[in-house]
């Protein structure tokens, strides 16, 4: 296995192509320059099987290894960015107002196009990697679609990996554990319904705008009463929309907002509770309540026997003392998580240093950490498809 200083020669050339991706960021499913930046870079590293346009802008990229037959692990990286107004003052800022890498997958990028380069160099393992490029994390389900578009069984991949940076975390440290590592992802919208009329004859409406004021104190229960305090469940109401005007008591109002947990039987418990209790307050004020509530992103599970292999990969790296095997579970969630249900696999935090948080303007990938990601990934193949 390797340590850092293998990957030292890397970090200079990894550093241009994330800069220019951070220079350069495209949002969801309309990645479009990322993926051929991606592309041509894969071909002349001298890998053959590229195959683009899955899930729209996606890309799967295998390396045949030269030690005979085995199977394909997966390792994936994603690539568009956000819809925020870049206050990094770097250099590499933006170039496009409004949109920028603010979660770091200009980093994961091109920390998986370095793994790719020393990888199809050396080909010092058995069986195949297949590398996974993936667009539209951020809310819009590309992990799920290029689960849905077949990738799994496509490419022969019978087990998955994820890396994601962290702020906070000293760089050339990891954090990993069994089990649960981010949260579910579900949302709600809400209706409150109730009978307007001038806000200076409250008494001649059914005020919406109170009741749901009420429910939003009333959801904090299903949390704090309700639900087994054990167990992790967030209910947040982040979204209000009542009248236009100052004077008007409206007919309804609209709520939106999340629920996290890392419970999956706890996503059904949160659904049927927020009905009964909004509609329970506005019935008891003479109006009513409507929800949909809709899932996303499932639990983000580390299987195992793959979390394992993640653990032996980075301490190998880094050693023991940099690698924290229990990390606490966060309540953020990834779309990882649906490639983790359909393959095993484990995702693994990487130290970002002192930095903005992830989804802040003035956040940036450390260029400090590539080398770290790129021996990860390595060791990682070598580790798990040994010869």
């Amino acid at each position: 296995m390797h340590n850092v200083e293998t990957f030292r020669d890397l970090q200079r050339e990894a550093t241009e192509w994330r800069r220019y991706l951070h220079e350069n960021p495209e949002l969801d499913y309309q990645v479009h320059n990322t993926a051929r930046f991606v592309t041509e870079k894969l071909a002349s590293f001298g890998i053959n099987h590229i195959e683009t346009g899955i899930a729209e802008t996606g890309i799967v990229a295998l390396i045949q290894g030269e030690g005979g037959e085995g199977p394909t692990i997966g390792l994936r990286a994603d690539m568009d960015a956000l819809p925020i107004l870049e206050a990094s003052n770097k250099p590499w800022s933006s170039k496009i107002p409004g949109k920028m890498h603010a979660c770091g997958h200009d980093g994961h990028t091109a920390m998986l196009l370095g793994a790719a380069k020393y990888l199809a160099g050396t080909r010092k393992f058995k069986g195949s990697v297949a590398l996974i490029f993936q667009p539209a994390e951020e809310g819009a389900l590309g992990g799920l679609r290029m689960v849905q578009e077949g990738i799994m069984d496509r490419f022969n991949i019978s087990q998955v990996f994820g890396m994601h940076n962290a702020p906070g975390m000293e760089v050339g440290k990891f954090g990993i554990r069994h089990g649960p590592m981010l949260a579910s992802l579900d949302e709600f919208d809400l209706i409150v319904k109730g009978r307007g009329g001038h806000a200076a004859k409250p008494n001649e409406t059914i005020d919406p705008v109170v009741i749901a004021a009420q429910i939003i104190m009333g959801l904090q229960t299903i949390v704090s009463r309700k639900a087994n305090p054990i167990e992790s469940l967030v209910i947040s109401v982040t979204k209000l929309k009542a009248a236009d005007a100052f004077n008007i008591i409206p007919d309804e109002v609209e709520m939106t907002g999340t629920v996290r947990t890392h419970e999956p039987s706890l996503r059904d418990f949160a659904e049927t509770h927020i009905l009964s209790v909004a509609q329970g307050i506005a019935r008891g004020f003479g109006g009513d309540a409507e929800l949909d509530y809709r899932r996303h992103d499932p639990v983000t599970f580390n299987h195992m026997e793959e979390t394992t292999l993640a653990i032996k990969a980075a301490r190998n790296l880094v050693g023991s003392a940099a690698v924290d095997d229990n990390i606490k579970p966060r309540m953020g969630s990834e779309d990882f998580a649906y490639m983790l249900e359909a393959r095993p696999g484990a995702f693994i935090f990487l130290g970002n240093g002192p930095t903005a948080g992830v989804h802040h303007p003035a956040y940036d990938f450390n260029d400090e950490a590539l080398p770290f990601g790129i021996g990860y990934w390595v060791n990682l193949v070598e580790t798990t498809l040994a010869t």
